[in-house]
């Protein structure tokens, strides 16, 4: 069995399209029609069925994908560990992180793992942790580190580092010169919140209803897209925020903003390093998640 082919009939497993398959591995869709039929040949069987605009493994495609998946692994291993012995790692890699790790916990970690292996290339992508999700789900990239959990069965999370939200206020802010806010306080205020799919906001709507204090109970003043305009706008006086402390660590050392707690709200939440379940990786990606456990492991 050639491995290309293989390759190409897992994507297909895992994208369940002919046409999304052929985009993740740069063939055109007849291309990617002919090698499933020659592989079709090749076993005697039917490898897939059709079902509405989506395709689904037959038995016999689920029983192949299973070894697939372990001939590719131990291809990829094989792969790494040549590599490794030539004198390092090659290759281009896209790490994917939600906002705050993307801005404060992946950018060192990437440049050390630079530092080790020269020859490699990597890219930083940012987004809401909604995003990395699909991202990683969909195969655009092989890992990504999120402030949220969601209920995805296809991805493994494992717990990455930790984080703390504090209410930020500005100032001049008529609760700037106390430590603590009761919850029943929140409601009325005016807030600046990230937007949905954002983790932050995840953790801060879970946290407060806990509490008793619904979403809806707060006054949105104006949503953003990233914990800088966020930052920015509670500086201007927009309204309140829960954001990272990370994130505006700079501002209360100058003491433009003020962090406050919520009494009785645990207002903190986990990084999860995530990773498909099913799909492949490549070496180098391989090579980055161990450097990225031993790290999480020196911490602990």
């Amino acid at each position: 069995m050639d491995l290309r082919v293989l390759e190409v009939f897992c994507r297909i497993v895992e994208l369940r399209s002919f046409s999304r398959a052929a985009e993740a591995v740069s063939l055109t869709q007849p291309t990617v029609s002919a090698h499933i039929k020659s592989l079709e040949a090749e076993v005697g069987l039917r490898l897939f069925d059709r079902v509405g605009r989506t395709v689904a493994p037959t038995q016999a495609g689920e029983l192949l994908y299973g070894y697939t998946r372990r001939i590719l692994a131990l291809c990829a291993e094989a792969r790494q560990a040549l590599g490794e012995h030539k004198g390092g790692l090659h290759g281009h890699l896209i790490v994917a992180g939600s906002s705050i790790p993307a801005s404060y916990v992946l950018p060192g970690l990437v440049a050390a793992f630079k530092r080790k292996h020269p020859a490699v290339t990597l890219t930083l992508a940012a987004g809401d942790s909604r995003s990395v999700v699909r991202g990683v789900m969909d195969g655009s990239f092989e890992l990504g580190v999120v402030g949220a959990r969601f209920e995805e069965g296809r991805l493994d999370y494992q717990r990455f580092t930790e984080d703390e939200l504090v209410l930020a206020v500005p100032a001049g802010h008529p609760w700037a010169g106390r430590n603590t806010v009761r919850p029943s306080e929140l409601a009325g205020q005016e807030f600046v919140m990230r937007e949905r799919g954002s983790g932050t906001r995840k953790t801060m709507e879970d946290a407060l209803a806990a509490r008793g204090v619904e979403p809806g109970s707060l006054r949105m003043s104006l949503e953003v897209t990233s914990n800088e305009a966020m930052r920015q706008a509670v500086k201007a006086g927009a309204g309140l925020a829960v954001i990272s402390r990370r994130a505006i660590e700079d501002d209360l050392g100058h003491g433009q903003l003020v962090a406050l707690r919520v009494q009785g709200v645990r207002l903190k939440r986990e990084f999860y390093l995530i990773t498909h379940r099913s799909r492949s990786r490549s070496p180098l990606a391989e090579a980055f998640l161990a450097f990225l456990r031993r790290r999480t492991v020196q911490e602990k």
